[in-house]
């Protein structure tokens, strides 16, 4: 199964758990799906059946609402039984609404207040450092976010530290919790924003696997530099309905919406 396939077969997975839970955030999780598909099936050094090997890199969803693209994932790589995915956000699920360390193999923090991830992403670097061992670290953050100032001082800290074993990836769909960001905290000129506080910036399409791929595998970009990834998204990306519509931020899908959804998903050559 190529990255596309794998991401359309996760996509309707999570609109399926986002249904039974009524829960919110779908397009959250739609929106940063590719990014995770393409780390976890061709570029994280990890092993579903050694999870707590000391030499894996590590990953962290910073943006942990969006916590059903990554439960998902991970049951697809073989981390736990995709049955588990049942209880999404259910009264006695395993599975909290957000990311929690603890419940399933392959999670390595638990978020969700946003603006924590990057600076635990900031503590494994170091202490990869510490430990001589050659893992890498991904933190993957919401645009929104990037508000938050302590995400700005783990910024800080990781290009003073040098710390060319982190990589931050942006999940930039340019809608957050009340409007657009531009309307909110207008977060441009972002790349110039990243550059400014030490960081070797790539822009992409955070839907195009090549260019994903392709970047990825370029990491790291720059000597003792740590390396941002900012990935252009769209909100709901995979439903035509859901694109681009803040509303999706909050919303489950009805029974007739995870119908139409899951027809279009299975419309896709």
């Amino acid at each position: 199964m190529d990255l596309a396939q794998q991401a359309r077969q996760i996509r309707k997975k999570i609109l399926q758990m986002h249904h039974r839970a009524n829960s919110s955030h779908v397009g959250s999780a739609l929106s940063c799906l590719d990014l995770l598909v393409a780390l976890y099936f061709d570029i994280l050094k990890i092993d579903p059946q050694h999870p707590a090997a000391p030499e894996r890199d590590r990953f962290i969803l910073s943006k942990g609402h969006a916590a059903s693209a990554l439960y998902a994932t991970l049951a697809a790589k073989g981390f736990f039984s995709p049955a588990i995915l049942d209880g999404y956000c259910q009264d006695n699920g395993q599975l909290p609404g957000h990311v929690t360390r603890g419940y399933v193999s392959g999670v390595e923090a638990s978020t969700g207040s946003l603006g924590h991830g990057l600076a635990m992403g900031v503590g494994m670097a170091l202490a990869a450092r510490f430990d001589k061992l050659d893992y890498k670290t991904f933190v993957l953050l919401s645009d929104g976010e990037c508000d938050e100032g302590s995400t700005w001082e783990a910024a800080l800290l990781a290009a003073h530290k040098k710390l060319s074993n982190l990589v931050a990836i942006i999940d930039y769909n340019k809608i957050q919790s009340f409007g657009r960001t531009q309307d909110v905290i207008n977060l441009e000129p972002f790349k110039d924003k990243w550059a400014s506080f030490g960081w070797s910036v790539k822009e992409i399409n955070g839907h195009n696997f090549d260019e994903i791929r392709s970047t990825f595998k370029t990491i790291l970009f720059a000597p003792d530099k740590p390396s941002v990834v900012i990935a252009h998204t769209v909100k709901g990306k995979g439903v035509s309905f859901m694109e681009d519509k803040l509303e999706w931020h909050y919303k489950a899908p009805n029974r007739e919406q995870l119908e139409a959804a899951l027809k279009e998903l299975d419309a896709v050559l």
